[in-house]
């Protein structure tokens, strides 16, 4: 099982069922499909708490590029405009200029990663 870590502006959202995918670095080892993950805010702190219960399940995990000028490539595919708006929305941003800009500070462009999504696990 694989464990993620939330800034506490996304916290609402993924609580709420609204923001059931993030986007992240690369890393050794990732979820997988089917896999149950486990959601955190504040991972290596005192106020360090669980999100969802129970562990939500990986659904997909898609290879992705951002770059300033040319947008989201995922899957070898550039997403259009509205595709765009629509990743930066359930993503947890009001707008894909606030994703982009997001992207830029924290990370830096261009960015490869991936786009990983889940779905609540309601057994």
């Amino acid at each position: 099982m694989v464990a993620y870590n939330f800034k506490q502006q996304f916290v609402p959202l993924i609580e709420m069922g609204a923001k059931q995918q993030t986007i992240r670095s690369p890393r050794k080892r990732h979820t997988q499909p089917g896999e149950a993950m486990q959601l955190y805010t504040g991972m290596r702190t005192k106020a360090c708490r669980k999100l969802i219960t129970p562990d939500p399940l990986c659904i997909s995990v898609e290879p992705l590029l951002l770059h300033d000028a040319l947008g989201i490539k995922l899957n070898d595919h550039w997403l259009t405009r509205d595709a765009l708006t629509r990743l930066a929305l359930a993503d947890g941003f009001a707008a894909w200029d606030e994703c982009l800009r997001f992207f830029s500070t924290v990370h830096g462009l261009p960015f490869e990663g991936v786009l990983i999504k889940w779905a609540a696990n309601r057994w």
